[in-house]
């Protein structure tokens, strides 16, 4: 029966100590046969083993399979030992050792089921020995200077190097620095020579707001060890600028475009590299593109000065283009100044152009406005027609009506300027024809619209004539006395309720008689030469069907007039048995020889009495005829120049006897006193030429 025994090592050599000895079961008697036994041996950290045999006698076998002693470190076999072993060198006692550069080992020993030759075992011994780890293997070396000391080693740095938190990797300190010139330029540590291995440098282009980052990299410029089988930069160049990446790049020739535009005014560069191989590095050169702005600062604008290009602080002259301006709170302008901003934006870019407002077309009285272009409201380039109130009014000035809103902001014609045009009456025209041809003494009533230039003077009793809107013309005699006669227009009926509610109440400003006119007693007049006279109104007379005003004579040879020349009269003078009527009556009456006025003689004759008769006088009648009360009134003849209207070529003034002929103030003879009156008195009053 065979035993298996176990023995123990003493208690100084289990645990960890600088030396110890192992001895086979039993040494040096026989050791006995199947045994299984292990040993861990454990110096201190920072110490490798020396382990040593002085005596080995096992049984001997092929491959050590019968009886052996193994070392092991970890899993790895250091030495398997049997059989018989003499001292390996004269004087020594040492037959069999090992070095490792480790603080623990295992020695296990076994032996099989037989000891025929009565072998001994084994007596080894170990002792600590402190490691050169700068020449020996460790795990984890410096990765330049190594330091060793008892029980341990520590690594250290060339100059400008630091030590990473490994405590055995060295790398350059190259991060931090901040280029922030518009140019420049930045390399790899120690460019040209070779860059330091283990280091990650950063370096950040800051320029000031408003400028782009732009680098070139020239192709001899670059040489930075080359990727691996796998494509992987070992050591790599990346550059990185917000959301835009560069890289990484790598090679002998720098693989990137010449120039890179980075859209920011910040650029961070990383280059990383390994413990490997290192190259001469990199050299970038950089510089400051500054910002563009767009070509137009606002709409409808042009700038001063006038360039293909803007940049950052550029600074402009604005200036509307024509018919444009910029409205503000109290005023507008045409111009304005802005500079390039950090961020592509010009200044005061929240102003505009905008069309010149010319506001509404002027009024021009009695006259209506309408726009022609296609533009419909009141801005730059629009254009609009005056038309006037048809059919009373027409132009006086016959051009082109048509104004322009221009640049300046007014309404402009080619012709006239800004001088507006006018809208004089339309004389001389009845909106009711006159047919009837009865005589006013006796006569029969006119109609409305017969004679709208007719005025009805209530007081005194007579009449005048329209000729312009702010003026009547009447004879002097009915004015005498009567500075400020009541008028009334556009009516037939002069009853108190037709005056009321029908007519248009004409209110005298001023008036003035010729200054011709001599005054004398109404019961012996005999001179009625000069009978003629202007009443002004304080406003003007709207113009309508029933009031329009007659046209003044001409010059011309054709305004003299002839024997049996027709003309109407109209008035509201005496008829038949001295009554006065309430309606207006008319007739039209052929033009005589003043002989035919001399021959009539007044009831009561006497010859003593000599009336006068002068060339300032028509005398126009017979069987029809004008009487007292229609004194002031117009003896109308149709224009010889144009037959559609008719023009004021007498006043009611005189007459022997009422039936017979009258004799009517001629008014030809008078214009010239009738326009500089009226200039004189109202420079802007528009009267029919």
């Amino acid at each position: 029966m065979w035993y298996l025994i176990f023995f123990s090592l003493p208690a100084w050599a289990d645990a960890a100590s600088m030396y110890g000895e192992i001895l086979s079961p039993n040494y040096p008697q026989l050791y006995p046969n199947d045994v299984k036994e292990s040993w861990e041996i454990q110096v201190p950290p920072g110490y490798g083993i020396h382990l040593y045999f002085t005596h080995l006698d096992l049984e001997p076998s092929q491959s050590c399979e019968y009886d052996f002693v193994k070392i092991l470190s970890g899993d790895h076999v250091e030495g398997v030992l049997c059989g018989r072993k003499k001292p390996r060198a004269p004087g020594s006692s040492i037959v069999e050792e090992f070095h490792v550069p480790y603080n623990t080992l295992t020695l296990s020993f076994q032996s099989d089921f037989s000891n025929e030759e009565r072998f001994t075992g084994f007596a080894a011994y170990y002792v600590a020995v402190d490691l050169d780890e700068c020449t020996d293997f460790v795990e984890e070396p410096c990765s330049h200077y190594c330091n060793n000391y008892i029980g341990g080693y520590f690594c250290t740095c060339p100059p400008d190097y630091f030590l990473y938190e490994d405590n055995r990797t060295c790398g350059v300190n190259c991060s931090g620095n901040v280029f922030t010139e518009l140019s420049g330029e930045i390399a790899s540590p120690n460019y040209p020579d070779q860059y330091p291995e283990n280091s990650r440098c950063e370096y950040r282009v800051a320029l000031s707001p408003g400028y782009f980052v732009v680098l070139t990299i020239r192709s001899g410029d670059f040489d930075v060890e080359p990727a691996d089988s796998n494509g992987t930069c070992l050591d790599s160049l990346t550059l990185v600028s917000g959301k835009q990446h560069f890289g990484p790049y790598c090679g002998s020739k720098f693989p990137g475009p010449p120039e890179i535009k980075i859209r920011n005014n910040i650029l961070d560069i990383i280059f990383q590299t390994d413990h490997a191989v290192q190259h001469k590095g990199w050299k970038i050169r950089y510089y400051g593109d500054p910002v563009t702005c767009p070509l137009s600062v606002i709409p409808n604008s042009v700038l001063d000065p006038k360039k293909d290009r803007y940049i950052l602080k550029d600074n402009v002259k604005v200036t509307c283009v024509e018919g444009y301006e910029i409205v503000r709170q109290r005023d507008s302008i045409r111009s304005f100044h802005s500079s390039c901003q950090d961020n592509g934006e010009w200044s005061n870019s929240h102003l505009s152009c905008v069309p010149v407002n010319c506001g509404d077309p002027p009024p021009v009285d009695n006259a209506q406005a309408f726009y022609v272009s296609e533009l419909h409201e009141p801005l730059y380039k629009a254009a609009v027609r005056y038309q006037c109130d048809a059919p009373y009014y027409t132009l006086e000035n016959k051009g082109d009506v048509v104004y322009q809103c221009s640049a300046s902001g007014e309404w402009v014609n080619e012709e006239m300027g800004t001088k507006l045009p006018k809208c004089a009456p339309v004389c001389g025209i009845p909106s009711n024809p006159i047919r009837d041809k009865a005589r006013i003494f006796g006569g029969t009533r006119a109609e409305k619209g017969n004679f709208p230039w007719q005025v009805y003077f209530h007081d005194p009793r007579a009449s005048g004539v329209l000729i312009s809107e702010r003026w009547v013309m009447t004879a002097a005699h009915v004015l005498e006395g009567y500075e400020e006669p009541t008028m009334y227009a556009g009516v037939v009926d002069v009853s108190k309720e037709s005056l009321d509610y029908d007519a248009e109440h004409l209110i005298p400003e001023a008036s003035f008689i010729h200054p011709g006119w001599k005054e004398e007693p109404e019961e012996t007049r005999t001179d009625f030469d000069n009978d003629i006279a202007l009443v002004k109104l304080r406003d003007p007379v709207k113009m309508g069907p029933n009031i329009s005003p007659l046209c003044l004579p001409g010059k011309s040879p054709e305004y003299e007039l002839q024997e049996g020349t027709l003309g109407y009269i109209a008035g509201w003078g005496q008829r038949e048995r001295g009554k006065l009527p309430r309606d207006l009556w008319k007739a039209q009456i052929p033009v005589v020889n003043m002989d035919n006025c001399r021959s009539v003689k007044p009831e009561g004759y006497d010859d003593s009495v000599v009336y006068l008769f002068t060339d300032n006088m028509i005398c126009a009648g017979g069987g029809k005829d004008s009487c007292q009360g229609d004194s002031g009134g117009a003896y109308a003849i149709q224009d010889p120049l144009n037959d559609t209207r008719y023009y004021v070529a007498g006043l009611i003034s005189w007459g022997p006897k009422c039936g017979t002929f009258g004799l009517y103030t001629k008014v030809v003879r008078y214009l010239d006193w009738i326009r500089e009156t009226m200039s004189k008195h109202e420079d802007e009053e528009a009267w029919q030429k």
